[in-house]
């Protein structure tokens, strides 16, 4: 059984709060306040009133004042309030009206209307009240989904790159380490003019999440090259090359077996395929040069390179931070983007603890 409805009346006239109780009585629940500040306090009490009553002469504070208090109140604002009053002037009815009240009635009262504009008025909210917890429910139901798509991207790209980082382990924590030199780079230039709109939080966090797939492509390359504790021949260079294009058409696979071009896997081809191109275009496999280089691909190889150059190999003992940074600094303009090697300056620090935290 439904619970009924709650009224709160509030006259100070003790004849027409009896009048009211019992012309609501038989269909209501009702509250009775023979004064704006005891109205109040039942409109903030638990259970809320679902409909208020309100008469405007009262002494202390009159129904306009009740109105306006209990609309300023995020705890009553809602409840739909209606004017029940001897005022009956235009100005008046537009005076409750402006303050929020959802209908204005006028004494003496005709208990076919009362009663019909109450039913409507609790009709109407209850209808209000359904769609504001659909809404709700619908909010969270994409906020749940948006959070299980973001995780199966997250575990997706971590599963991909973890295919790589097992064919050679030796790089330890390496692709941790550049996701978050990744991440800071885009970050220091996101706050320059000229690359603002191209480095918005959105696209800074589809980097971060696609930054460990840059070497993705080194799961197609043979073990003897991949392996080998020592510098490559030409030959065995020319191969290792390649792992730029696998690593283009692993993610390019994938994409096609969904069917669809998967829009946060874009920037995952752009680091896999051109992290390699160098700012005077030397680089490989494209040999592009400047802007013609993804902004992408420019972060990721100053990232790989530091971290390489502060591992350990099997060829090499680990670099200092500041060893690095000179092999870094002497590469600007050349190897590396300008703009970029400005930020890695700007954020050393920052360079530093990352190396500590994710050490191997």
């Amino acid at each position: 059984m439904n619970t009924p409805a709650t009224i709160l009346v509030v006259d100070d006239t003790p004849e027409n709060l009896a009048l009211m109780h019992a012309l609501l009585r038989d269909s209501y629940r009702v509250k009775v306040a023979n004064h704006g500040l005891r109205a109040l306090e039942l409109a903030a009490a638990e259970p809320a009133p679902d409909l208020i009553l309100l008469d405007i002469m009262m002494p202390e504070i009159d129904g306009y004042e009740v109105c306006r208090r209990l609309k300023a109140n995020p705890q009553t604002r809602e409840i739909p309030v209606l004017f029940l009053t001897a005022k009956s002037e235009e100005t008046d009815e537009e005076a409750g009206l402006a303050l929020g009240a959802v209908d204005y009635l006028t004494k003496p009262i005709k208990p076919a209307i009362v009663l019909a504009r109450i039913k409507t008025h609790l009709q109407l909210r209850a209808a209000a009240l359904f769609l504001a917890d659909r809404n709700r429910y619908l909010e969270e139901e994409v906020h749940r989904r948006t959070l299980e798509v973001q995780a199966i991207q997250d575990v997706t790209i971590l599963a991909m790159a973890s295919l790589a980082e097992t064919r050679d382990n030796e790089t330890g924590n390496h692709i941790r380490r550049t996701q978050h030199y990744v991440k800071v780079l885009a970050e220091a230039l996101s706050r320059q003019p000229a690359y603002a709109h191209r480095l918005d939080e959105k696209t800074i966090g589809l980097l971060f999440k696609s930054a460990p797939l840059h070497d993705i492509g080194k799961v197609g390359i043979p073990d003897a090259v991949l392996l080998k504790p020592g510098p490559f021949d030409s030959d065995e260079m020319t191969i290792m090359k390649t792992h730029t294009r696998l690593g283009l058409e692993a993610i390019e696979h994938a994409e096609r077996q969904l069917g669809m071009e998967v829009d946060f896997l874009r920037h995952a081809k752009e680091i896999a395929y051109s992290h390699q191109e160098k700012w005077d275009g030397s680089g490989y496999p494209e040999g592009l040069s400047g802007e013609a280089i993804p902004l992408s691909a420019r972060l990721m190889a100053l990232a790989d390179v530091y971290d390489a150059l502060i591992s350990r190999r099997v060829y090499k003992p680990p670099f200092s931070h500041e060893q690095a940074k000179e092999i870094i600094c002497n590469g600007r303009g050349s190897h590396f983007d300008p703009a970029v090697v400005d930020a890695f300056l700007a954020q050393e620090e920052r360079f530093i603890e990352i190396a500590r935290t994710f050490s191997d």
